[in-house]
């Protein structure tokens, strides 16, 4: 099979334009063989409805090949796109790219599941042009993995990332759970020791929520829970961050570490700078000149509206220019890049709200930039309130 790499575009030069600002293009893979019982992503247990799934992507793709130039990231998601077989993926990717043209060097992104990973699989996404590989992991131990009803063992965590790392990905991500209940912070500790270990590029670190519509939600609702409280939350969050940057890693977003600048998601990045973005597959998200739209949250309904020629789009927004001034601000203080001083210049923010944040050790200024500071990651959903 020929590599969707020889067909990326020849004649965009990428020393002419920004990488960073060029649009990326995710798929939504919504099948998982089991269902873990803290997630609140759409997925489907249904696999035979994998193949009627990829020819209504293929259709959604053709509806906007046009309307996107060129794309530098490719991000497949989930669910858990490790589920579908080599045929599919390689179905799916060289439609993609047979659609839509790609930049060279384009950062192509699979999430995948610990006990999917094969050396044929992995081969298999070498040659599609896979380049960065994000495992599921959550944690290295065993009480855990079980409690969060993940369908691999930390053994197979372990095996999985030995034979990615022998398959010569250059680069790989590990997501990471904690806040577990009964997990403590040496446990917990150990689980980044042992991630740490393989040298991932790219780390992920989400503390576990309780969301509404989960299994886990339904528990805490019952009392059936027990999450973290403020101050155990807060302990984890500062020890994962001192532990990872102490390891080399940079805390470029308040739940992602990457081992160097070159090395933080680039496709990540353009939703938190507002860049353009296509999202097809049920749920996705798209952004394009100021406008947001999210396609149906269900395969059936997605496979019958482009059945029917239609898009799945279940609902859609203009935002305003001060909608977006928000976000920026929002998105920008929950990264390590935060927010230009132009965009707080009002004289009320610059002679009292930032003299008090800055004192108080909850932001820095970084060159012409407003920067939250460890601290500041701990409140920066209400930082953003502070500076409008």
């Amino acid at each position: 099979m020929r590599s969707p790499r020889a067909r990326l575009s020849p004649c965009l030069n990428l020393k002419m334009s920004d990488p960073s600002k060029l649009p990326g293009l995710y798929i939504h893979i919504p099948f998982c063989k089991s269902k873990c019982p803290y997630c609140d992503f759409y997925s489907e247990t249904s696999l035979p409805l994998i193949p009627q799934w990829l020819r209504a992507v293929e259709k959604e793709a053709l509806l906007y090949r046009d309307r996107f130039s060129s794309f530098d990231t490719l991000y497949l998601g989930g669910g858990t796109p490790s589920v579908l077989d080599d045929a599919g993926l390689a179905a799916l990717v060289e439609q993609l790219f047979k659609t839509f043209r790609f930049t060279p060097h384009t950062e192509i992104t699979i999430e995948a599941n610990p006990n999917d990973i094969t050396r044929e699989k992995l081969s298999a996404l070498r040659g599609l042009g896979v380049n960065r590989v994000s495992l599921g992991v959550q944690s290295f131990d065993e009480r855990d993995v079980s409690f969060l009803g993940r369908r691999h063992t930390a053994r197979e965590a372990v095996d999985a990332l030995t034979l990615v790392r022998s398959s010569g990905f250059a680069s790989i991500g590990i997501d990471l759970i904690y806040g577990i209940p009964g997990q403590t912070e040496a446990s917990w500790l150990a689980t980044l020791a042992q991630a740490v270990s393989f040298s991932p590029e790219h780390i992920s670190c989400y503390q576990l929520t309780a969301a509404q519509g989960t299994v886990f939600g339904q528990m805490n609702d019952k009392g059936q829970l027990r999450l973290p409280g403020e101050k155990e939350s807060e302990n984890f969050f500062l020890t994962t961050a001192r532990f990872l940057e102490e390891n080399g890693y940079l805390h470029y977003e308040i739940s992602n570490f990457a081992r160097g600048e070159e090395h933080c998601s680039r496709h990540n990045r353009k939703y938190w700078q507002h860049v353009p973005y296509l999202g097809l597959g049920p749920s996705a998200h798209s952004f394009q000149n100021g406008k947001r739209w999210w396609n149906c949250r269900s395969i059936k309904d997605y496979c019958a509206a482009l059945a029917e020629g239609r898009a799945p789009v279940a609902g859609a927004e203009v935002l305003s220019a001060e909608q977006l001034a928000l976000e920026a601000l929002y998105l920008g203080l929950r990264t390590r890049d935060g927010i230009d001083c132009a965009q707080i210049s009002t004289s009320h923010i610059t002679d009292t709200v930032l003299p008090q944040l800055l004192k108080d050790d909850y932001v820095k200024i970084v060159d012409t930039r407003v920067v939250p500071t460890k601290k500041g990651f701990l409140v920066a959903d209400q930082l953003p309130l502070l500076f409008v």
